[in-house]
């Protein structure tokens, strides 16, 4: 691999850069498309969630022993698909592996009660708040996310995620976009800002900072869960305030206050543009099988965006969420680290509108 080139692995977070706060340049490029997965791979998570017999429920699962102990894998072509409670994992002959999850199930393990109907090949979920309010969640044929909108009680309409526009058809190969990596105009301490060290100012700049380099185009949110180029766009916040215990993706109580301010800059950010979306990145250390580390971190993720949800109430329709296993260290170690162990904050909004700001 080239020095100063993104790694190949779809959905790895974005290279980092040298001391000296810029990524090595290299020659200009058009838009391209990583071809690191194979075909089989690309076809099976087309099939969705629907044709590989769905993804189970996550309940009576609370430990990880659990969640292996319930594991079907079975071979699809020239790929192993692993059904576990709450997702699916999709592995190729090279490792290589994805991750996949009900894109309603969050909305579900809040408690809040949906209604389903099948229209037109979409499948239309409605989840409708006490005070009116539905969110309406639109997916297609193969579990893809399409839509995602917010109804208030006089039927007026706020768009939250609209993937209808497509440059290509939806496989997993042509998710994974390829740019050239972005110069670093900032402090890398100021592009990933620790929470720990930083104050509700910084986060709230941070998270509603302009990318730092051209958005070509509108992005759907695969594109962006699995592009590291896309999401190097934007700066983050590490929320190293809140560590996980080894195979566990529970946050204490304790723990879970320290979100706090992480809460209120999502939420003065929502007043202002409430259609803005936010994704929760989750991490593990590099112990551990990496079928393990994906679920971990995809599960820690899903953690983080429920108690933002309730108990400081942001809206978990301005919430979405992923796992990258081990593919990002924090501290470059083999063994058993904590700092490793997180989630990340990034504003993705510019992403998926194709706004540069």
């Amino acid at each position: 691999m080239q020095p100063g080139v993104a790694p190949t692995q779809p959905g790895m977070a974005p290279a980092q850069p040298p001391a000296g706060g810029v990524f090595p340049t290299q020659p200009p490029q058009r838009e391209g498309r990583r071809g690191g997965i194979s075909p089989g791979v690309a076809g099976a998570i087309g099939l969705g969630v629907g044709a590989i017999g769905g993804i189970m429920a996550v309940q009576g699962a609370q430990r990880f022993d659990d969640i292996r102990a319930r594991r079907e894998e079975r071979r699809e072509g020239d790929v192993t698909v692993i059904r576990e409670p709450g997702r699916t994992i999709i592995r190729d002959d090279d490792g290589r592996a994805i991750i996949r999850r009900d894109e309603d199930q969050r909305f579900r393990d809040l408690g809040w009660q949906g209604r389903s109907e099948r229209r037109d090949g979409e499948m239309r979920t409605v989840f409708e708040r006490p005070d009116g309010t539905r969110i309406v969640t639109v997916t297609d044929e193969e579990g893809r996310l399409i839509r995602r909108i917010r109804i208030d009680r006089d039927d007026r309409e706020v768009v939250i995620i609209d993937n209808t526009l497509r440059d290509r058809p939806g496989r997993f190969a042509d998710d994974v976009v390829v740019l050239p990596p972005p110069p670093l105009p900032i402090p890398r301490e100021r592009y990933i800002v620790d929470a720990d060290q930083a104050d509700e100012a910084l986060i709230y700049e941070t998270i509603m900072a302009p990318p730092i380099a051209a958005i070509p185009r509108r992005y759907t949110l695969d594109e962006v869960r699995y592009s590291p180029d896309l999401r190097a766009r934007m700066r983050s916040v590490d929320i190293d305030t809140i560590n996980f215990d080894t195979g566990s993706w529970q946050v204490s109580p304790d723990q879970g206050q320290r979100l706090a301010v992480i809460a209120d800059s999502v939420r003065r950010a929502l007043q202002s543009s409430p259609n803005e979306v936010f994704l929760v990145e989750g991490h593990t250390d590099a112990v551990g099988s990496d079928v393990d580390n994906l679920s971990l971190s995809d599960r820690r993720a899903q953690s983080v965006a429920e108690i933002l949800t309730r108990d400081f109430q942001i809206p978990p329709e301005n919430l979405t969420t992923q796992g990258y296993g081990e593919q990002y260290l924090k501290v470059q170690t083999q063994d058993a680290a904590r700092e490793n162990r997180r989630v990340t904050l990034r504003r993705i909004t510019p992403l998926l509108t194709g706004q540069n700001r």
